[in-house]
């Protein structure tokens, strides 16, 4: 079974690429963030294209901004739109989706940006987060987190710490947030395969961060024990970022049980810019 997840910025925007990854990496189970349209618009542009290729879908979507959605070719059951006891900002958001995919509760998820440390955005995150944790604590066994979290795990999760120095996403609270979801006996899967590779998933499109490969690793997997007992292959697809009109994430790729294309390494193509000496580059907004 592949599982995906991708934050595609856009599912409208990104359709003349999405149809053809689609057909490309065959995925079959898919976790969709940031799709920034309402269901019946969802709908409108994807559902026939979609059962055509043999998925059921399910959307959770909002006008403009946010937007998650989980896409099976093995089911769809149980489906859970939100997290009980969540904080809105100040309604609910479009950010949480779940639902039994192959007997794999996938829980597809866009956490809050944060947007400056200490603000009440920073702390509807944590709170958020906080929320997140007691749903997944609540099982099932066999259980798939999934999404953009938002946060870089370690400092080796960015292209250089010095950088983000009073950002968010490298915070302390924020990086306990996500260490109290490992917690519950979750583990990063692509970390778990790849522990010294240099592995982004996130490029800001400003100041040709994607080919000086300065980026990010916040689009995670983690999964529970008896889930990552049967990866085999864990992969950034960066091809999907390559190219005219791409999302500013690329799809984070995770075959269980068999490997279609190999086990192919941590990022498909690898970058060929080396990293850059710490100090030496500030992020984009900084300047």
């Amino acid at each position: 079974m592949r599982v995906v997840t991708w934050n595609v910025n856009s599912v409208k925007q990104r359709l003349p690429r999405f149809l053809p990854w689609l057909d490309e990496r065959r995925p079959d189970v898919l976790c969709l963030q940031e799709t920034k349209v309402p269901d019946d618009t969802f709908a409108e542009l994807l559902d026939d294209e979609l059962a055509r290729r043999g998925y059921e879908v399910a959307a959770y979507g909002e006008a403009r901004w946010n937007g998650v959605a989980i896409l099976s070719r093995v089911g769809l059951d149980d489906v859970v739109r939100g997290i009980e006891g969540a904080p809105g900002f100040p309604n609910p958001e479009a950010r949480a989706l779940a639902a039994t995919c192959g007997g794999v509760r996938v829980h597809c998820l866009y956490v809050p940006n944060g947007r400056v440390p200490d603000s009440d955005h920073y702390h509807y995150k944590l709170a958020w987060l906080a929320a997140l944790r007691e749903v997944v604590a609540a099982g099932p066994a066999d259980a798939i987190v999934s999404g953009d979290m938002n946060i870089a795990p370690t400092d080796d999760d960015v292209f250089d710490p010095a950088a983000y120095v009073g950002q968010t996403h490298v915070t302390g609270p924020e990086r306990d947030a996500l260490a109290a979801l490992h917690g519950l006996g979750l583990r990063d899967v692509v970390r778990d395969r790849w522990p010294d590779q240099r592995v982004f998933t996130y490029w800001d499109y400003r100041a040709g961060m994607f080919p000086k490969d300065l980026g990010m690793r916040i689009d995670l997997v983690l999964a529970s024990e008896p889930v990552a007992g049967r990866v085999r292959a864990a992969w950034v697809d960066r091809q999907a970022r390559k190219g005219t009109g791409p999302s500013d994430h690329a799809p984070v790729v995770v075959d269980l049980d068999e490997a279609p294309d190999g086990d192919i390494g941590p990022v498909v193509p690898p970058p060929s810019a080396p990293s850059v000496r710490r100090g030496s580059t500030r992020l984009p907004q900084s300047r």
